[in-house]
């Protein structure tokens, strides 16, 4: 079983930054990929940016490329989303995820279905 907590969350007005992390640990297999996904009241959960674990491979959601950057550090067992430039729809729980398949696609990264774990949420509010 993987443990996922995540921090960094809060409000920002438009144009600010905020960096969330996620820690994982008690796993018996390693993920193979970590991600960050988020919903917004009344829509579906979208994946925002993933990671490999193991080899040099991320993707991130065309919505927030140039503005969201995804990290790891192995060593911690960590992974990073830092988003600058935020806008209000932007605001929405964001969770991250892990998950054990591996040789994952782009797409697939950014999947719900491809993550066997899943952090509680933490809210973002961008406001104007």
């Amino acid at each position: 079983q993987v443990q996922l907590v995540a921090s960094g969350g809060g409000s920002v007005q438009a144009g600010g930054s905020l960096r969330l992390s996620c820690a994982a640990s008690g796993y018996m297999y390693r993920p193979q990929y970590m991600g960050w996904f988020r919903q917004a009241p009344g829509k579906q959960r979208e994946g925002v940016a993933a990671t490999a674990i193991e080899i040099i491979s991320s993707t991130i959601a065309e919505s927030v490329k140039g503005r969201f950057t995804i990290s790891k550090d192995n060593a911690k067992n960590t992974v990073y989303l830092q988003m600058n430039n935020l806008r209000p729809e932007d605001t929405a729980m964001y969770y991250c995820a892990a998950g054990l398949n591996d040789q994952l696609g782009a797409a697939q990264m950014l999947a719900t279905d491809e993550y066997n774990y899943w952090g509680q949420g933490i809210q973002v509010t961008v406001s104007s």
